[in-house]
């Protein structure tokens, strides 16, 4: 009897063994993934780079070095205005940006995905993506155009101010034939009330309000602004920034190479993005209000908040922008419908839930 058990035993621990061996085996089958991704801003600037460093420095400890990310600064890899190509093609894995640095090859529609003017804030951005049919219509352009990536909100970043300006803009009338940079749908809006807008990348704003290409621009909140110097060519920042109350950052990823991974690699790399979007807001929260007391103590720089007046004329422009792009593009108009059936929706909790600013 007693041999007999010692075999029962014996073969019970042969069988741990071998059921331990062959998870290591498993184990070691699990390749590691390697993700090249090109950077549209440099990692460097607070909002823009913190959500890819995050993902960056995080995925391989928390998937145990299954999933890593080699980040590339703007430039050094693919040329920011041709990443979404790249991706397309599996040039390379990924791609870190806006949404709206495509929307001329996607669509106009794809700006929602970025920012909307007289939009919603943070929170109620964050609920229609999520638990509204944002994130799947974000998807669903990029989709409807053949494109072979598959979307991840990965950041979102405070309101910016809108616009550092040369001189004063005491009217609707001093937009006449204004030399400005401006992003996106805000860009339609300033067009519509006769400014010349230009697109140019963030890191050539600088020197184009200090030649006088320029005469006013926006790129991102006062703490990125700041960093990039514009108080030192223009003195007039406004606010608030009625064009991008929060801005949306995206991570793309090569379809045939997001389908190559396993459940759990997918799943690091979908969390460690909602994540690097709840860390980045809050972070991005934190370090507005002490660059803008500093603009103006030690940098001369006025904060100006528009009127009502203008902020009326500005959402007036932002209408006639809204049906006349909804006529032309039916993906426009799907997607605006969608947000602002969401946004009725949602002005119930708004409405009673908060308190009135004062």
């Amino acid at each position: 009897m007693k041999q007999q058990y010692r075999k029962f035993f014996l073969a019970i621990v042969i069988s741990i063994v071998y059921l331990a061996c062959a998870g290591i085996v498993l184990a070691q089958k699990e390749e590691p993934v390697f993700i090249k991704v090109p950077l549209a801003y440099p990692s460097g600037l607070p909002g823009l780079g913190t959500s890819i460093k995050y993902l960056a420095e995080k995925a391989p400890i928390i998937s145990d070095g299954s999933v890593n990310f080699k980040i590339y600064e703007p430039g050094k890899l693919i040329p920011a205005f041709e990443m979404l190509g790249a991706v397309d093609k599996q040039v390379v894995e990924a791609c870190y940006g806006v949404s709206g640095y495509w929307s001329g090859k996607v669509g106009n529609g794809l700006n929602f995905f970025t920012a909307v003017p007289f939009g919603p804030e943070a929170a109620e951005y964050l609920a229609w993506i999520y638990n509204g049919n944002g994130l799947k219509l974000w998807q669903e352009i990029y989709d409807s155009k053949g494109f072979n990536v598959k979307v991840f909100p990965c950041g979102i970043m405070s309101p910016e101010s809108s616009g550092w300006y040369t001189k004063e803009i005491k009217s609707v009338a001093d937009y006449k034939g204004l030399p400005i940079r401006f992003f996106g749908l805000g860009g339609q809006v300033l067009t519509k009330l006769g400014a010349s807008v230009q697109q140019i990348p963030g890191g050539e704003i600088f020197g184009a309000l200090e030649k006088g290409v320029i005469e006013g621009s926006e790129f991102s909140m006062p703490a990125i602004d700041t960093k990039l110097g514009f108080y030192k060519v223009a003195k007039f920042n406004y606010f608030p920034g009625w064009h991008q109350q929060a801005t949306y950052l995206e991570l793309l990823i090569n379809k045939d190479v997001w389908n190559s991974l396993n459940p759990k690699q997918q799943m690091v790399i979908e969390e460690l993005c909602k994540s690097a979007t709840l860390s980045n807001l809050a972070y991005c929260e934190s370090i507005q209000a002490p660059v803008m007391k500093e603009n103006v103590a030690s940098h001369g720089v006025k904060n100006i908040k528009w009127s009502d007046e203008m902020l009326d004329t500005f959402e007036s422009a932002w209408m006639e922008v809204v049906k006349e792009e909804s006529v032309k593009d039916p993906m426009f108009k799907k997607i605006w419908d969608d947000l602002a059936a969401f946004r009725a929706e949602y002005k119930t909790w708004s409405d009673y839930g908060f308190l009135p600013r004062k």
